[in-house]
């Protein structure tokens, strides 16, 4: 059971209660204080938070018209926002980034997702190798700054990375952020304190960032007070927080050891790294929905998609354009991370891995069509074409009919949403043009 699985059952469990009272309270506080220590938080803060909320719930008086559940939530809402630490909005502006972090931090990949988050904000981002212990370090570094669209520098072979800094940023000297990946080991040594210290000190970077794993949980406090006290951080960026269960543990456990969270990565893409918003991250374990962020992916995703008007329009809707939305639509992450965004947090598994197949399928046949197939459903009313179609996509006939009922029940929706402004005025904000 993740963390916010946990919390939304302890919640539930006041569903049925019309008092707030010493013994509600206490139960509740226990339901929640095992969701808090499952997902690896520290005991103390945990007792430390639900002792507060207990105190806040028996000497204020609830609202009249508020439910005990909605009145609690908004309590435990307020609680974990403090605890998970501070919101962050980062200055948009030339600068130095240094990252560090251990092995399998995700560090290298954080580099890239960094380097692509000061592109897109219309500034020059260079990135410098000086990972010179992991193997195919450069060659990793070197492809994903060419997927961000980055400027990059290395000196394949060279130990020395004072050396690999200065050059490094000589010749990156036309870029406005420059980004330096350095080298990770098992555990913080006297080796990679030696290294990041040299780095550090040719670099001079503004900024000193380190890459955290969110499955280490509380671990991560410890990691970020060493790391402080070798090079003095400025902030931390916790990775894989979207397929983490002690995602909790790591934000809360950062936050008291005094440094903070920056940035969090939430999948494996370049654009899968949010500025970390403790709210948001509180409202979607609680099942908050967060329409705003849906909105910002929705439309980053058409824009990186370059999808035309004509092919978001739901009233000229045929596969070669239901082709593309799809294709833009898979860029804004895993599934289970958009029904967060809308408040649908207890989907089954099964369900989230079925529309994940189901799409992926559905690419796959689509791809497998003709142009003029993708243009003119009619022409799949051919046996020997969805056949054809089926086999080269390495699915069924079943496979191939099925799609075709989904697209003709959008198609439906389309043209009721034609007679309905309101609808497409609220579907517009997700879809540009799809009101036209």
């Amino acid at each position: 059971m993740d963390l916010g699985e946990g919390l939304r059952k302890a919640l539930a469990r006041l569903s049925g209660a019309t008092i707030i009272d010493s013994k509600t309270i206490r139960e509740f506080n226990k339901e929640l204080q095992k969701a808090l220590i499952s997902a690896d938080v520290e005991v103390e803060l945990v007792f430390a938070l639900t002792k507060r909320i207990e105190e806040a719930a028996l000497k204020s008086n609830m609202p009249q018209g508020v439910s005990t559940r909605d009145y609690i939530t908004n309590l435990v809402y307020e609680e974990l926002t403090r605890l998970m630490g501070e919101s962050y909005e980062p200055e948009v502006r030339p600068k130095r980034i240094l990252l560090a972090g251990i092995y399998g931090s995700g560090k290298t990949t954080s580099s890239a997702k960094l380097a692509k988050f000061y592109q897109d904000r219309g500034l020059g981002v260079g990135l410098i190798c000086c990972d010179v212990s992991r193997p195919a370090a450069y060659e990793q570094l070197e492809t994903l700054a060419a997927q961000a669209n980055a400027g990059f520098f290395g000196i394949k072979g060279e130990k020395n990375v004072a050396r690999i800094v200065k050059e490094g940023v000589a010749a990156l000297r036309g870029k406005k952020v420059i980004i330096c990946d350095s080298s990770g080991r098992s555990g913080m040594d006297e080796e990679l304190i030696r290294e990041l210290k040299e780095i550090n000190n040719a670099f001079r970077p503004d900024e000193k960032l380190l890459v955290i794993n969110a499955d280490i949980g509380q671990v991560a406090g410890r990691q970020a007070r060493e790391f402080n006290s070798a090079i003095g951080l400025t902030g931390v960026i916790v990775t894989k927080l979207d397929g983490s269960g002690k995602g909790g543990g790591a934000l809360s456990a950062v936050s008291a050891s005094g440094t903070r969270v920056m940035f969090t990565g939430v999948g494996e893409k370049l654009n899968a790294l949010e500025l970390y918003d403790s709210k948001k991250f509180v409202g979607r374990l609680l099942g908050i929905p967060d329409i705003e962020s849906l909105i910002l992916h929705v439309n980053e995703a058409v824009k990186s998609s370059e999808l035309k008007p004509e092919d978001v329009n739901m009233e000229e809707l045929n596969f070669e354009s239901f082709y593309k939305q799809m294709k833009a639509m898979s860029k804004i992450g895993p599934m289970k991370n958009v029904l967060g965004m809308i408040g649908l947090v207890d989907v089954p598994k099964e369900a989230l891995e079925t529309g994940e197949t189901k799409l992926k399928k559905y690419e796959n046949i689509i791809n497998s069509m003709t142009k003029e197939e993708r243009k003119s459903e009619r022409l799949l009313r051919d046996p020997k074409r969805i056949a054809r179609i089926a086999k080269g996509s390495g699915t069924t006939d079943r496979d191939v009919k099925e799609l075709i009922s989904d697209f003709n029940k959008m198609k439906k929706m389309a043209g009721m949403l034609k007679n309905n402004r309101d609808l497409k005025k609220q579907m517009s904000k997700f879809m540009p043009g799809i009101g036209t």
